[in-house]
């Protein structure tokens, strides 16, 4: 019963995910990413439960990454389009530009799955990071329309997150095999600091909690690089 646990909560990932994809494409972006919300949070879980059980296998590998594939990579090109829909630069065909995002999530997971450094740690930005980013934007375009509205900024955050999500910058990883301080140092930092972030700008926190993550994980790896040799 036990070995079927982590497969259920990655399940819950995907459900929650479909859900999400409803409500983005019904224009109903804030809804759509509190389900984003929900499926990290099972993405989280799922895992853990698996090692905390000793039940890892093949199939929960390949159906984690087919959950993230719908939750963290077609529903934030979901949201991408209906934002480029509702641009400064009306076109029928400029909102399919936001499916990259989907396309690039794609050859993410594909080489996550493929690549054996990153057994620990991810190169390249992990795409329920990106996912949360994305979904930051329409809570911010409530207060700053005029900015998120602009089809530059919206195209420009495609190419910028596409690029960041195959690349080859170092980035740890948020999940913890023990609570001790000096293992995860660089984790805790970065979560307290987040917390305060989101704690004083709420989602308009999210863009500056990505540079935190991205900056932090960039003098963590050179740090230990020196350390190394």
């Amino acid at each position: 019963m036990k070995r079927h646990i982590p497969n259920a909560i990655t399940c819950a990932n995907l459900f929650s995910g479909c859900i999400g994809i409803v409500f983005a494409f019904k224009g109903d972006l804030q809804t759509a990413a509190y389900f984003v919300i929900l499926s990290g949070i099972f993405d989280f879980f799922d895992g853990m439960a698996a090692r905390a059980l000793n039940v890892k296998s093949a199939i929960g590998k390949d159906l984690d990454s087919l959950a993230d594939m719908v939750s963290f990579g077609f529903l934030p090109g979901v949201i991408m389009f209906q934002l480029l829909k509702g641009s400064d630069y009306p076109s029928a065909y400029l909102p399919y530009l936001g499916f990259i995002i989907t396309v690039f999530s794609a050859l993410r997971l594909a080489k996550f799955n493929n690549d054996a450094r990153q057994t620990e740690d991810f190169i390249g930005l992990n795409t329920p990071m990106n996912t949360l980013f994305i979904c930051s934007l329409p809570f911010i375009a409530k207060d700053y329309p005029e900015v998120i509205g602009s089809t530059i900024l919206l195209i420009s955050t495609v190419a910028i997150t596409s690029y960041l999500l195959i690349s080859e910058i170092k980035i740890f990883s948020l999940k913890f095999s023990n609570l001790s301080w000096a293992k995860n140092k660089i984790k805790f930092i970065f979560l307290i600091l987040s917390a305060l972030l989101i704690g004083f700008l709420q989602f308009a926190a999210i863009p500056f909690v990505l540079i935190l993550y991205i900056a932090l994980s960039v003098l963590h790896f050179k740090s230990v690089g020196k350390e190394i040799q």
